[in-house]
């Protein structure tokens, strides 16, 4: 199978070549030119195995260039009982009748983007050898939050690669920033950026643009790659854990093979929600695919009307991880449902960056609107939210899998659909101890705790154990203290990487 830019269908790659260059030099996104299809039986006999069974069975069919050793390998690697507390990797928690979580936050970093991130470093370690890359690896992530701890932790001491992280100074949770500058590894960078993310992602999508730069790493014996959901490396992963999500509610009896269900995913960037567009594709029985926003509901508003705009104030929430203007992965979405129209997105994506809008025209609003429902949730429904549910349920949430849980209320309430439904849960109640906690016990008996008596306090309460990654955090030594503004990124990577124009 080859892969093709969302901007030029004649700049075409393997998925081994994909994963390395992670953006295409034409700033389009990698796509599969085919996605597969998986009939009943298979999606079915998914029942029976393990989740690494079934991530080999997913993977193989997009990733064409590698034997079923290699990717064999790289599952083992990623998903194991030394890298998740739990034999299932991602369980599906049944909450109610007719709504389950999906928990993907058991990994290292106690956030989704583990399940992407740890795999990554393999296939990207397996790809660079099969594209015969001598060069060293320089990843390149702007995160919002979660991402960046997830692949500093997933690159550590990899062989041949360095990994430099961007985050928004003052747009992450405090247990977030700690995880980052406090990351071990002989080969990581941190460095706050004076912005928001989309500054931080616009800074890192420039560098990877800079044919000059490129010149200079190439003779540096460095090549650029990333580990943002833009690479198709981070995004094929996270189809997986859909199908698992599905096959688990068959092996528990709580769906009949063939039933359809709702997925509901709070999203920023669009690529989590893109992976289950995906899995829909490719003959996962998924009704309706609902995408919840916080108050940056860039995504609602386009999902509505056609039209994107992200000539909007940016809003820092008590969900920082979803405070994205500009949704990168949409593009890979789009490509699609207009049957891979690479004018179109060219036309679209050459207006978002020049004048930070574009509409869409009706036949792709129409097609969008079959697809998804969206909408938003204010910090005051997120609170509101996380507190109903541990009274309700004695389930406690984060903040991201709050707003989801929001958002789905309102579709039933709007649509009176009661089809099992799915809710991705993207974090660890832990990440965001300080809000959560607000909601379960009140701001007032918080105030003169710090963010790991808070995390103890909640681990009392919700019976959910601290991970040893957090708990150990108040013991590690800060590392990375830089700040740079969003022109002086590239700036900063020169210094992170030891070279210069001289």
């Amino acid at each position: 199978m080859y892969y093709q830019s969302t901007r030029d269908k004649n700049t075409q790659t393997s998925a081994a070549g994909a994963i390395v260059l992670g953006l295409a030099r034409d700033g389009g996104l990698f796509v599969p030119q085919i996605i597969p299809r998986l009939t009943r039986y298979e999606i079915e006999n998914m029942a029976k195995m393990s989740y690494q069974g079934r991530a080999v069975d997913i993977l193989r069919r997009f990733l064409t260039d590698f034997d079923n050793d290699e990717i064999k390998a790289c599952v083992d690697s990623a998903y194991n009982k030394t890298k998740f507390e739990t034999d299932s990797v991602a369980p599906v928690y049944k909450l109610y009748e007719n709504l389950y979580i999906l928990e993907l936050w058991h990994g290292p970093t106690c956030a989704f983007k583990d399940m992407a991130l740890q795999i990554l470093p393999h296939l990207l370690t397996v790809s660079a050898k099969k594209e015969g890359v001598s060069e060293d690896i320089a990843i390149l992530v702007a995160t919002s939050g979660d991402t960046g701890k997830a692949a500093l932790e997933g690159f550590r001491d990899v062989d041949k690669t360095k990994i430099i992280v961007f985050y928004p100074r003052d747009g992450v949770s405090n247990i977030q920033k700690l995880q980052m500058v406090t990351q071990e590894g002989e080969n990581v960078g941190v460095c706050a950026v004076d912005g928001n993310f989309d500054d931080a992602q616009n800074g890192v999508k420039s560098i990877f643009s800079d044919k000059e730069f490129e010149k200079l790493l190439k003779n540096k014996n460095i090549v650029l790659s990333s580990a943002n959901s833009i690479n198709w490396g981070r995004l094929v992963p996270q189809i997986v854990y859909y199908f698992s999500a599905y096959a688990d509610l068959i092996k528990n009896e709580q769906i009949e093979m063939g039933a359809q269900i709702n997925v509901v995913v709070p999203t920023g960037n669009f690529g989590n929600i893109l992976a289950a567009y995906y899995a829909k594709c490719m003959g996962l029985p998924v009704k309706k695919l609902i995408c919840a926003s916080n108050l940056n509901n860039v995504l609602t508003d386009f999902i509505k009307s056609g039209t994107y705009d992200r000539n909007r104030s940016f809003k820092t929430t008590v969900s920082p991880s979803m405070d994205i203007l500009i949704s990168s992965n949409l593009e890979r979405f789009l490509y699609d449902i207009t049957g891979g129209d690479t004018e179109k997105i060219r036309t679209w994506m050459g207006e978002l960056s020049k004048n930070g809008s574009y509409t869409v025209d009706d036949e792709t609003r129409d097609a969008m609107s079959k697809l998804l429902w969206a909408g938003f949730c204010d910090d005051d429904g997120t609170i509101a939210q996380i507190k109903k549910t541990e009274e309700e349920y004695s389930y406690v949430l984060d903040t991201h899998t709050a707003v989801g849980m929001n958002v789905y209320a309102q579709y039933v309430k709007e649509t009176g659909d009661e089809t099992k439904t799915v809710i991705a849960s993207t974090a660890s109640p832990y990440k965001f101890s300080e809000s959560v906690a607000a909601a379960v016990f009140g701001e007032e008996n918080i105030q003169s705790m710090d963010d790991l008596e808070i995390i103890e306090k909640l681990s009392e309460r919700s019976g959910i154990k601290i991970p040893a990654s957090l708990s150990e955090l108040g013991e590690k030594k800060v590392r990375f203290e830089e700040v740079c503004t969003p022109s002086s990124m590239k700036t900063m990577v020169e210094k992170i990487l030891g070279i210069n124009n001289g």
